[in-house]
């Protein structure tokens, strides 16, 4: 199974992710509008990648004749369920550049916790699952 596209969707979410914090950095207020930009762009990614995750990659595990992919698809699909919550919660509090300006000290608190699980699962897919799902 060929997952290229997979792994660019998380070197274009990380990319938006590390502008997220360029922007932070050099102020959240000041910086509020690109902020608000850049989350909608990052989810738009986001749901594009956790659809075709969850219409063609999860049942096409669940369809091969490999009981351990077939499996590690499922606990990967099950666990995507609260993160892809967190960070839908996240986006839609954040998605306008009033809100972002209004508490940018509660968004940088969110960032940070949602951001950071949002990572950790995209490098846990990248040097856990897809090698394994590669390795078919």
């Amino acid at each position: 199974m060929n997952i290229d596209k997979f792994k660019r969707q998380h070197d274009d979410i990380i990319d938006c992710i590390a502008a997220l914090r360029q922007a932070s950095q050099t102020g959240v207020s000041e910086n509020a509008d690109e902020i608000a930009r850049l989350i909608i762009a990052m989810s738009s990614i986001i749901k594009l990648h956790l659809a075709v995750e969850d219409q063609v990659l999860y049942p096409a595990l669940r369809n091969s004749n490999n009981a351990v992919l077939a499996r590690m698809g499922t606990k990967f699909q099950d666990d995507m369920g609260a993160i892809a919550a967190a960070y839908m919660g996240f986006a839609e509090r954040w998605n306008q550049a009033s809100n972002v300006s209004r508490d940018p000290e509660g968004f940088r608190k969110d960032a940070n916790s949602v951001l950071k699980t949002v990572h950790a699962r995209m490098h846990k897919e990248d040097t856990v699952f897809y090698p394994a799902i590669e390795a078919l």
